[in-house]
């Protein structure tokens, strides 16, 4: 029996419901990265302790890295007819317990990312409301708010949220297009050139600072293979949104911070991100698109915010699904909907969970972007770059043990050479990491040890149900 099997004593769990193309699929994924958020507030930081002017460098690398892996994910989707991703694609490959590992360590990091970017969005809510003379109410109050309409979208049909985030994307895309256009029509500050892309400029300050965060903006490209199940044709959209996600987002990062540094001019781009990181992206709409289009640039902050959160959440409701529907969960969350066709006790508990860290913070009195956002964001980076190295290995065992797939290219040279581009990243990830969270060395260890507690609980969980049910569980 395969590891990904269930228990016969188990009923079979609903199939969820839909006709996503590679399109739609591609939406929700990239929605997830957060481009606008990434390009006016990940990149000004990035630049300032990483590699500078030479940071759209590190997005060109980090999208060679992923596209190999994703040769080897797409990959293998054609031959595992199953919703799950990494929890799926390592059990497949490296057997049950590697498998529920991966499960509980991807279950953390999404809901990591989830949790960090509400911290963020919450925040800027509360200053962007007091900012327009409305009432200057707690984060926490938003947060909590926002967790409640994300869980009302992810409780209905999956095609819903495509919509919703489609919409979304397409402002946040938009407003950084047309500011990148008109930077190239006016020649930046300091003329045009491609000076971010050469080796002195990208190799420059600390490059490995440079090359992690900008893996960290991919995050949540993975995912397309957890919308198998409710994908029109899973087996050619699934490949296709993969490869797409990972071109538009590599493209596009590249574009966008190249046209932020060119605003600045290769020069003063790191004093600019220096005087206010936060507000650069703004600064920079208002001196090439006027008041309006800076404007326009703090809105769609906050709808690409809630478009990643959202995202997240149908992310983490198909996960905690799929592992439901093998019995490593409470049966009841493999329920679907009648209607709906969506995972709608998976979606509730989810948002519960939101909820409930969101209280939690607000009752240790954490800072929701000085603490929550940066200490979690750098949890989730470690993680799916981890998930990611694991994914890889999972695909050259499970292909040389059933040879299932011969091509040589595809099933061995991308994944190892994918790997080896992971592992390094997790290794940059793990020496920088006290620098990644903002935080002291004994914050990194404890947020570390609970990073590595979760895989752990993995393996554990398949030993105890090896000895209950050991047909079952045999790989």
């Amino acid at each position: 029996m395969t590891p990904t099997s269930t228990s016969t004593a188990a009923p079979p769990a609903e199939a969820l419901g839909g006709a996503l193309g590679p399109g739609a699929i591609v939406f929700m994924v990239v929605a997830a990265a957060a481009p606008l958020t990434v390009i006016g507030g990940a990149a000004p930081i990035a630049m300032l302790i990483g590699n500078g002017a030479g940071y759209p460098a590190m997005f060109v690398v980090s999208a060679l890295v992923l596209l190999l892996f994703a040769v080897g994910l797409s990959t293998m989707s054609r031959y595992v007819p199953k919703a799950g991703a990494f929890f799926t694609y390592v059990g497949y490959g490296l057997g049950r317990p590697a498998g529920l590992g991966a499960a509980y360590l991807a279950l953390l990091t999404y809901t990591m990312v989830q949790a960090a970017v509400y911290g963020f969005l919450s925040s800027a809510l509360a200053k962007s409301v007091a900012q327009l003379g409305g009432p200057e109410l707690p984060w926490y109050l938003y947060a909590v708010a926002m967790v409640a309409v994300v869980g009302v979208l992810g409780y209905r049909h999956i095609e819903l949220s495509s919509k919703v985030l489609g919409l979304l994307l397409i402002g946040e895309v938009g407003i950084v297009l047309v500011l990148g256009a008109v930077v190239l029509a006016r020649g930046g500050a300091a003329g045009l050139s491609l000076e971010p892309f050469t080796a002195h400029a990208a190799l420059s300050g600390s490059p490995g600072i440079g090359l992690m965060l900008a893996l960290a903006g991919f995050i949540g490209f993975e995912a397309t293979a957890v919308f198998r199940d409710e994908a029109r044709d899973p087996a050619r959209t699934i490949p296709r949104a993969t490869y797409a996600a990972v071109l538009v987002i590599g493209v596009f990062y590249t574009f966008g911070t190249w046209a932020l540094v060119m605003a600045w001019g290769p020069d003063q781009v790191v004093a600019a991100a220096a005087e206010d990181p936060a507000g650069m992206i703004v600064r920079t709409a208002s001196a090439y698109l006027g008041s309006v289009g800076a404007v326009a640039v703090e809105v769609l902050l906050l709808t690409s915010l809630f478009a990643c959160v959202l995202s997240f959440h149908n992310v983490v409701t198909r996960y905690q699904h799929s592992m439901a529907a093998t019995g490593v969960l409470p049966r009841p969350l493999a329920g679907v909907h009648a209607e709906h066709r969506s995972p709608h006790l998976s979606s509730l508990v989810q948002s519960a969970t939101a909820a409930t860290l969101m209280i939690a913070f607000a009752l240790f009195g954490l800072d929701p972007e000085l603490e929550v956002f940066t200490w979690f964001s750098g949890v989730a980076t470690l993680g799916v770059a981890v998930l990611m190295a694991a994914t890889c290995l999972a695909v050259i065992v499970y292909f040389a043990r059933t040879q299932a797939d011969t091509r040589v290219w595809h099933t061995r040279i991308a994944p190892v050479l994918g790997m080896i581009g992971l592992v390094v990243a997790a290794g940059i990830i793990i020496a920088n990491f006290p620098l990644l969270i903002g935080g002291s060395t004994t914050l990194a260890t404890i947020l570390l040890c609970i990073a590595a507690a979760f895989p752990a609980a993995g393996f554990v969980q398949a030993a105890v149900l090896r000895r209950r049910h050991h047909d079952t569980l045999a790989s």
